[in-house]
């Protein structure tokens, strides 16, 4: 089974010591977004396969990493070079870099991946912002992971409401990014990627695959997987989604061109981590009478025939 911790909300960055609580009881439940079911995972390391963390900021939970030591781990980290006017409350980005090259030191290069997610045009934020910031982040990560995935902002309404001042990555700029990112990416022997973006950017080099692909999750783990057609797949890319523990509307990043939480209500996000409460089995709240609660158990896909070295 594989266990997916950032989907819909940063589990690390907010909500570490409910993660560990989960842990050490050895099960966790979540609630479908859309409807009353909720399924109960064990955290049982011979049937999780892995773990994928995304984060802006896995500092909370970094310095409890022995509490994990039981398990395959990867960490898909976001680490953008924006202020505070567009991402509110998220860490300063040479902070997380610095915790950034304390997992890869601590789990290795294979577990660790850099997004520089969403990219998005502005006055402020204009193409030479862009490379320049790259250029002085890859210099400072390439020792740390092998990989970097980008994407381009969606205009969705509740973004347009939040970010008016951002605009759409016309095609041309996104060659100019693509061809410059590349070059500087070379140097540093990082493969660049894209997820769900086409494949415009192959043309330099791009790996348009996906981010979290069957293949990246099998060089973190150090194990071949035999996860059976069209398990975890639910998107135009090849990525293994997994089983997904968070839950919608309980980020406090407050990004501007975040479309997965409501932040064009930011009340609604407060709201909900008063329901939390690290002591339960359920992210936020409890479960009440409608709820249907079913064994979402899966057996481990790890073919122990083939180990990767």
């Amino acid at each position: 089974m594989i266990l997916n911790t950032g989907t819909r909300t940063d589990i690390p960055a907010f909500f570490s010591k409910w993660f560990l609580n989960r842990i050490e009881e050895g099960f966790v439940l979540s609630k479908n977004p859309y409807n009353h079911q909720i399924y109960k995972y064990n955290f049982n390391p011979k049937n999780v396969d892995c773990i994928c963390f995304c984060s802006k900021n896995p500092k909370p939970l970094v310095k409890n990493l022995d509490k994990l030591s039981d398990y395959r781990q990867f960490w898909f980290t976001t680490i953008n070079p924006y202020g505070k006017d567009v991402e509110v409350n998220v860490v300063n980005y040479k902070k997380v870099m610095k915790t950034f090259k304390e997992l890869s030191e601590t789990l290795g290069i294979n577990c660790v991946s850099w997004r520089y997610d969403p990219i998005f045009i502005t006055e402020k934020y204009n193409l030479d912002f862009h490379i320049d910031k790259f250029e002085e982040m890859a210099s400072e990560l390439h020792d740390f992971t092998s990989d970097c995935t980008i994407s381009f902002i969606d205009l969705y309404q509740k973004v347009l409401r939040n970010f008016p001042e951002a605009r759409e990555v016309t095609t041309e700029e996104r060659l100019v990014i693509g061809e410059n990112f590349a070059r500087i990416a070379r140097q540093y022997d990082m493969q660049m990627k894209t997820c769900v973006e086409g494949t415009l950017l192959d043309q330099f080099g791009f790996d348009s695959s996906g981010c979290m692909t069957q293949q990246v999750l099998e060089k973190a783990i150090g194990n071949n997987l035999k996860v059976p057609k069209g398990k975890y797949r639910n998107r135009e890319c090849n990525c293994l989604m997994g089983r997904d523990i968070g839950l919608y509307n309980t980020c406090l990043h407050g990004c501007k061109y975040c479309y997965a939480n409501a932040n064009s209500n930011m009340k609604l996000v407060k709201r909900n981590q008063k329901l939390h409460n690290p002591d339960l089995p359920l992210l936020i709240g409890e479960i009440d009478e409608s709820d249907v609660v079913k064994e979402g158990n899966e057996p481990s896909y790890v073919d122990s025939q083939q180990r990767l070295f």
